[in-house]
């Protein structure tokens, strides 16, 4: 049934040079239809998370998507997109997402929860080996000891 659905959506997100014109009015109506078949989630990828950026900073200029379509959405969201353990923290306190995801993050510190229970240094990621290729860069990130 649609509580054990999820669906991710990505209102700023860009192919090419394909994107929306205006992705405010788009994806805060695809929110508000989602809403209305009470979905178990919503999980909406930040558009302030350059996925280009390898610094992982947000973009404070942009919109903050989880805000912006959360009250459109009414239920649980999960918010993605070039968080660290502070700005996840604070967006879950603040109650604009239920849970943030991370991606990048994972692919580089593949014990991520333990590192971030523990504060302990997080490993960069090397974007030249994501989405094909080997092994390299998927098994070969080290662990904390």
């Amino acid at each position: 049934g649609p509580g054990r659905v999820g669906v991710r959506i990505a209102p700023w997100g860009r192919s090419n040079d394909i994107r929306d014109s205006d992705p405010l009015a788009l994806f805060g109506e695809v929110a508000h239809q989602l809403g209305t078949r009470q979905l178990a989630y919503l999980h909406v990828v930040e558009p302030r998370a350059d996925q280009r950026r390898d610094d992982g900073k947000l973009d404070d200029s942009k919109p903050d998507a989880a805000k912006t379509l959360s009250a459109a959405f009414g239920g649980r969201l999960i918010a993605a997109g070039g968080f660290d353990r502070a700005s996840a923290e604070a967006e879950v306190a603040s109650g604009t997402a239920d849970a943030v995801a991370f991606g990048r993050l994972f692919i580089a510190n593949p014990d991520l929860p333990e590192r971030l229970r523990r504060g302990a240094p997080l490993t960069a990621w090397d974007r030249s080996t994501f989405y094909g290729g080997g092994s390299k860069g998927y098994t070969d990130y080290p662990f904390l000891t």
